[in-house]
């Protein structure tokens, strides 16, 4: 069975990827990740509040100095010594939503041997003067400078809270995104009713919320022309990855299942896809990806609503 998948141009021997998170927090931990066998490394997100636009044109100019002074200059430090402890891919991620100075850190990040660029437009919209086209085209801008800026392949990553998701993917495409990935997670707030204030946990993700992802997965795998398809959320088991490619996904995203199991349990989901294949008679993903399309997502929709009015009808 060939598991192998392209993904933002490389060609990677599985679909699995460590995705933002602690996992590659060191060069020890990206090593023990790479050896379980995971086809890519995303580093922790650098976010947009943690630089100082004053201090980026001199931090891109020494990216190659091994002196670490600030947040960025560290994360260009950690960047490079992954970069020496590891063969695979290891992307680069910024947080953000406006330009900023993401043009200069894109370029930093490219000096110090990032392989490709994934940007987080992480952005909660909370100004009722800011219209929706005004936002998106914020975005778009923000993709097309950067991608112009440099010469390293640039993911979008989305939240799923957009009123024409498919136009706007669309629209980074043609910016020059090459790829775009479904979907960060926004840190949900509860209330603590003793002390009446709004209180943050950090949470594992769980298949339930893989179902949002592959309604996208099946929508934008047949309507953008060339950018490739990752997910990121709600994969915990060979079955939730294989449901993910045949959406569409040329890469699977992974963090709250490596931290819940270990970096071992990528070995473990590459065994169940193996198989799977095998079972079902695929020779390949290219064969798997995109089969399950937005034309028989809307056919199942209509379908469970028919069914649903049967019911409700029978009742009566």
């Amino acid at each position: 069975m060939d598991i192998s998948t392209n993904y933002l141009s490389f060609d990677l021997p599985n679909p699995f990827i460590a995705g933002a998170g602690p996992l590659a927090d060191t060069p020890a931990h990206a090593k023990e990740v790479e050896d379980a066998g995971a086809a890519a490394i995303v580093m922790h997100s650098l976010f947009e509040e943690q630089v100082n636009a004053d201090d980026v044109k001199p931090v891109a100019e020494k990216a190659s100095s091994t002196t670490a002074v600030g947040v960025l200059d560290q994360y260009l430090e950690q960047l490079r010594k992954i970069k020496e402890a590891v063969d695979i891919p290891v992307f680069a991620s910024i947080n953000g939503h406006t330009a900023g100075p993401w043009l200069d850190v894109g370029l930093a990040f490219e000096q110090a041997g990032a392989d490709a660029l994934e940007l987080n437009i992480y952005y909660v919209a909370t100004d009722p003067q800011e219209s929706a086209t005004t936002l998106e085209q914020r975005s778009v801008e923000m993709v097309r400078g950067i991608t112009k800026a440099i010469k390293l392949p640039v993911a979008a990553k989305l939240s799923p809270f957009y009123t024409s998701l498919a136009q706007f993917a669309g629209s980074l495409e043609k910016a020059g995104a090459a790829g775009i990935v479904l979907f960060n997670r926004f840190f949900e707030s509860d209330i603590d009713l003793g002390l009446l204030k709004a209180v943050s946990r950090r949470e594992f993700s769980n298949s339930g919320e893989l179902l949002l992802r592959l309604r996208w997965l099946s929508v934008l795998s047949a309507s953008l022309d060339s950018a490739t398809l990752a997910v990121s959320g709600g994969v915990h088991s060979g079955k939730d990855a294989i449901k993910a490619i045949i959406c569409g996904a040329s890469a699977v995203q992974m963090v709250s299942a490596l931290l819940k199991n270990g970096p071992g349990h990528l070995s473990k989901l590459q065994d169940e896809l193996t198989q799977w294949m095998q079972h079902n008679r695929y020779e390949s993903l290219d064969q798997m990806r995109g089969n399950v399309n937005i034309s028989r997502t809307r056919a199942d929709y209509m379908r469970l609503l028919q069914t649903w009015a049967w019911l409700y009808g029978g009742r009566g």
